[in-house]
């Protein structure tokens, strides 16, 4: 059989379909993982649909995005969490634990898995050879009780790797050249599949930073093969009796190829306001910075912070730079402190922060209005840091602590010094000593509920006829973060859905969730890759509470897609660039006989614009989803 490891692990978990690219599968999910941000949200849905019992063969709440606690809404919510764990069987990882996706993968990840996570980073799992993916919270609560995920086959895209990275360039640069080559939608519908000899010279931590990052790409997921590094990373964590070998086939086909030499690779960096965005250090060094943060998912490693460590060593921080650590776990916390690399970083100037999301998702270090932000985390999107109008540049830890020293962007190559040597930790982490198991009958946990916590809104059957105002016409590569911002003054509102969509598209025009209520139902159009990034399902359901019926755009980034479908919004694709030209913020679209064509199976609607020429878009629906988009969304579609 002429099978890649994506094959592999699709056919063994294949439900329902057939593995043709573009047709909708449904995959059996043998781990799930939700995080506090979207977590709240899933569990309310758990409840909603009566379930008693996660069926996954294991299922992880981790509460690492919303740790400030300056108010009564986060603690609340933590609380919350804890007692639905409990309730629904899942096992749950405390405030300050760490990051959900490293702490994962060293903990419950295993070769040959599937795994879907309420978090769109959920594809680092591929770092251990498991098919990982991101999906909205309904999506994940729907495969904790035990439905198959509904997916797109994806096409595989192979990238053969060859060669050993040169000093100073490492895992974060290979990820960045991806996205120079390929951009923020060369991945869509793919799995990126990594393979060839260069493989052998990246370890599961490596690899994790370049999985991790191919949500930047578009893409469904990114494995790796399980081999004896994975071997070595699972025996390291007292889990060697979960390794398997999977490769692919010595005459794999992929449907897209490229080849990455990693000795040619220079340190790289991304520039405001895109990942894809990506230019040599070199070409901007000398820019002045006025903080240099290391940590999040993408750079988790007890590695990634060591090497920072020993660059900085025995000197100072710039005086205008604000250093910050962000750990991502307890344990990498543990392992530098007893290394002695923790106080490097203390001594050099370092700011130490928790281990959680932090800055990556704009909960605190948000840089000064107007000034550069070097950040190793994986996404640059307008606003997320926390600051409006910020200025955020993405680069490996390498490139971050030579420029902390130096107070300008620098290429660490540059550095007077030979390229650290970094050991792994002596002892293994901890067993799950702050990961607590439910107890084995849940009906007994009530769940606790403060009074941020507000029903799920109901909603209603989608209707026959429309006539929609357009309030929004937006360009291409929008994000979740421009329609749902993230950020300490959002983030608290996640189970209480009237009240953050107040801060629907705020970022963008902060008039429309006033516009928005003010009508019957409204569309919004689009360019390409619309709602790329983050998995929240908020970026759909919120502006679907304020009325949004429709949303006509070149192109959707999939996720954010399948969430549209799920709370009842129709999402349709312009037949052409002359169409999408043609409608204006301010245009009145009307639909009729919606209901028929959508059951009918029709493939494009015709859409009247008033005092203009129609516009004809696709309707590229399975017939799963034209019921559920028909019932309203999935929980009316399931009752």
């Amino acid at each position: 059989m002429r099978e890649t490891v994506t094959e592999k692990i699709l056919e063994a978990h294949l439900v329902d379909g057939s593995l043709d690219p573009g047709s909708e599968i449904g995959l059996k999910i043998d781990q799930t993982l939700t995080q506090d941000a979207t977590g709240t949200l899933v569990m309310l849905e758990l409840e909603a649909m009566g379930l008693e019992r996660t069926s996954a063969e294991v299922s992880v709440q981790y509460v690492d995005h919303n740790l400030i606690q300056q108010d009564h809404k986060n603690p609340d919510d933590h609380l919350f969490l804890r007692s639905a764990a409990a309730r629904f069987g899942f096992w749950f990882s405390r405030p300050g634990n760490g990051v959900s996706h490293p702490l994962h993968m060293s903990y419950f990840g295993r070769p040959g898995a599937t795994l879907v996570g309420s978090d769109s980073h959920s594809c680092a799992a591929g770092a251990l050879g498991m098919l990982g993916m991101g999906a909205g919270g309904i999506e994940v609560a729907m495969a904790i009780a035990g439905r198959p995920l509904p997916m797109r086959t994806p096409e595989v895209f192979g990238v053969r790797l060859e060669g050993e990275l040169p000093a100073f360039v490492s895992a974060k640069d290979v990820i960045l050249e991806m996205l120079r080559r390929h951009g923020v939608r060369g991945a869509v519908n793919r799995v990126i599949e990594y393979h060839g000899p260069g493989v052998d010279k990246l370890d599961v931590w490596d690899r994790h930073v370049i999985a991790n990052m191919g949500a930047e790409l578009g893409a469904t997921s990114t494995v790796f093969p399980s081999d004896e590094r994975t071997r070595a990373f699972l025996a390291h964590h007292g889990r060697e009796d979960c390794y398997e070998a999977i490769s692919a086939s010595d005459d794999a086909e992929y449907e897209h190829k490229d080849v990455i030499d990693l000795g040619a690779l220079v340190p790289l960096v991304a520039k405001p306001s895109s990942p894809g965005n990506v230019v040599p250090v070199e070409e901007v060094a000398g820019t002045e910075i006025y903080q240099s943060y290391i940590g999040s998912s993408a750079n988790p490693s007890f590695r990634d912070l060591a090497v920072a460590a020993a660059i900085v060593r025995g000197a100072r921080v710039d005086p205008r730079v604000s250093f910050d650590i962000n750990p991502s776990a307890r344990f990498v916390l543990e392992a530098l402190t007893k290394s002695g690399h923790l106080f490097d970083l203390v001594h050099a100037g370092a700011r130490i922060h928790q281990a959680g999301c932090n800055g990556c998702i704009g909960m605190g270090q948000a840089p000064a209005s107007g000034r550069n932000s070097l950040r190793t985390v994986p996404r640059n999107f307008p606003g997320r840091s926390g600051t409006k109008e910020d200025s955020v540049w993405l680069c490996s830890p390498e490139t971050a602590a030579a420029s902390a020293l130096s107070g300008v962007m620098t290429d660490p190559r540059s550095l007077r010094c030979d390229p650290p040597k970094i050991d792994p930790p002596a002892l293994a982490p901890p067993e799950r000593t702050h990961l607590f198991e439910a107890p084995p009958e849940g009906g007994r946990v009530e769940l606790v509920k403060g009074p941020n916590i507000k029903p799920l809104p109901k909603l209603d059957a989608f209707p026959d006829e429309l006539e929609l105002e357009v309030l929004l016409a937006l360009g291409d590569d929008v994000s979740t973060d421009e329609i749902m911002p993230a950020g300490a003054a959002v983030l608290p509102y996640r189970s209480n859905i009237p009240e953050i969509s107040n801060f629907c598209f705020s970022g963008v025009d902060d008039t429309y969730p006033e516009r928005a209520r003010a009508t019957k139902g409204h569309a919004i159009v689009a360019g390409s890759n619309y709602g790329q990034g983050s998995s929240r399902e908020h970026a759909a359901l919120a502006p679907r509470y304020l009325g949004l019926r429709v949303v006509v755009a070149s192109g959707f980034a999939r996720i954010h897609w399948q969430n549209l479908v799920s709370f009842g919004v129709l999402p349709l694709i312009f037949r052409s660039a002359e169409d999408r030209a043609r409608v204006d913020k301010g245009d009145v679209l009307v639909l009729s006989g919606i209901r028929s064509t959508v059951e009918d199976g029709a493939e494009e609607i015709e859409i009247a614009v008033k005092g203009k020429d129609p516009v004809v878009a696709k309707l590229d629906l399975s017939a799963r989803q034209r019921e559920v988009l028909l019932a309203g969304g999935i929980i009316p579609w399931i009752r």
